[in-house]
C-alpha cells in the first residue's frame, strides 16, 4: 500500500490532513479487508487527475516536493514514489501477489477511465509527449520580434504536402511589397530556437544572475544571491518538460523585444520578468508547473 502524504494547507492538492494508515485505504484490524478512507481516496484521485492535466511525472513530483508533500516517514513525494502511486493497482480494486494482480474484495477508488488515461500518458516519454504537441505550438515571438526597419514580424503559416510550415513575415513587406525590408521572412522554428537558446544561455551568466538578485531584493531583502543562482540554473533542465503554451508564457514573461538584423539578433530581457521567473522557480507561485 502507498503511504500517506502530508500537504501544506495552501497546496491545491490538499483537502485536509492525511490521518489513515494508508493513502486512500486502510486495513481493518477485525476483517483484514481493505476499507476505503474517503478523504484519503479523494486525495489519490486528485493526484491522478493532476497528472492527466500536467502529463508529466517530473512536473507533478516537482510540484508536490515544492509544496512539501511527504509520506508518513517524512520523505518527500519525489518522482520515484509518485510512479509507485500511479502504478498501484490496489486503487482500481485489484490485489497484487508476487507481481500478479487479481480481482480484490475491496472497492476501487480510481475508475478505469482515469487509470487508462494516466497509463496511456505513462507509456510515452516526456519528450515524445511534448513533440506530439509541436504542431499546435503557439508563436513564441508574437508581438516581440521586429525586423531591421523596426517593423513587427508577424507569425504566419502555410501547408504543403500535408506539412505545416511556420514563418514570421515583415509587416512592411505585407503592406508595401518585398523591397520594403531587407529581411522578408524567417522560418519560425529556427528563429525561436535561436532566441530560446540565447535566453537559456543568458540565465546562466553572472551578470544576469546578479542583476536578477538585486531586483529581487527590492521585494525580498532576505533573498540570497545563491538562491537566485540556483533557481535560474534550474530553469535549464526544466524547459524541455514544459508544454508549448507554457513555453510561450515564459518567453513573454522574460523577453521585452527581439530585433532581427541581417547578421544576428538583439535580445532585450525584462528584469521584472526575470525576478518573477525566479520567484516561480523558488516556489513562490507554482505557476511554472501549469502545462498546456
Amino acid at each position: 500500500m502507498e503511504l500517506p502524504i502530508t500537504l501544506p494547507a495552501d497546496h491545491p492538492l490538499r483537502l485536509g490532513n492525511f490521518t489513515s494508515a494508508h493513502l486512500g485505504t486502510f486495513e481493518s484490524a477485525l476483517t483484514r479487508k481493505l476499507i476505503i478512507h474517503e478523504a484519503d481516496a479523494e486525495r489519490v484521485r486528485s493526484i491522478f487527475k493532476r497528472f492527466v492535466q500536467l502529463k508529466s511525472a517530473t512536473l507533478l513530483a516537482r510540484e508536490l516536493v515544492m509544496a512539501g508533500a511527504t509520506n508518513r516517514y517524512g520523505q518527500l513525494l519525489d518522482k520515484g514514489v509518485l510512479y509507485r502511486l500511479l502504478n498501484n493497482r490496489v486503487y482500481i480494486g485489484e490485489a497484487v501477489h508476487k507481481g500478479v494482480s487479481y480481482p480484490g474484495e475491496h472497492e476501487a477508488i480510481i475508475d478505469r477511465k482515469l487509470w487508462d488515461q494516466v497509463h496511456a500518458i505513462l507509456k510515452q516519454s516526456p519528450r515524445k509527449r511534448a513533440a506530439g504537441t509541436r504542431a499546435q505550438t503557439p508563436a513564441l515571438l508574437k508581438g516581440l520580434l521586429f525586423g531591421p526597419d523596426g517593423a513587427a514580424m508577424s507569425p504566419t503559416h502555410t501547408r504543403k504536402g500535408g506539412r505545416l510550415y511556420r514563418y514570421y513575415i515583415s509587416q512592411s513587406v505585407m503592406k508595401r511589397g518585398t523591397g520594403a525590408c531587407p529581411i522578408r521572412q524567417v522560418p519560425a522554428a529556427e528563429i525561436e530556437r535561436i532566441v530560446i537558446d540565447q535566453i537559456r544561455s543568458l540565465l546562466q551568466t553572472p551578470e544576469v544572475i546578479v542583476q536578477t538578485w538585486r531586483a529581487a531584493r527590492k521585494t525580498d531583502k532576505h533573498v540570497a544571491e545563491s538562491d537566485v543562482r540556483a533557481a535560474l540554473l534550474e530553469f535549464e533542465p526544466l524547459w524541455n518538460e514544459l508544454f508549448p503554451a507554457e513555453q510561450a508564457r515564459i518567453v513573454e514573461l522574460l523577453v521585452e523585444r527581439v530585433d532581427l538584423q541581417p547578421d544576428g539578433i538583439d535580445l532585450r530581457l525584462r528584469v521584472e520578468g526575470l525576478t518573477s521567473l525566479c520567484s516561480e522557480l523558488r516556489g513562490g507561485t507554482g505557476a511554472l508547473q501549469e502545462a498546456a
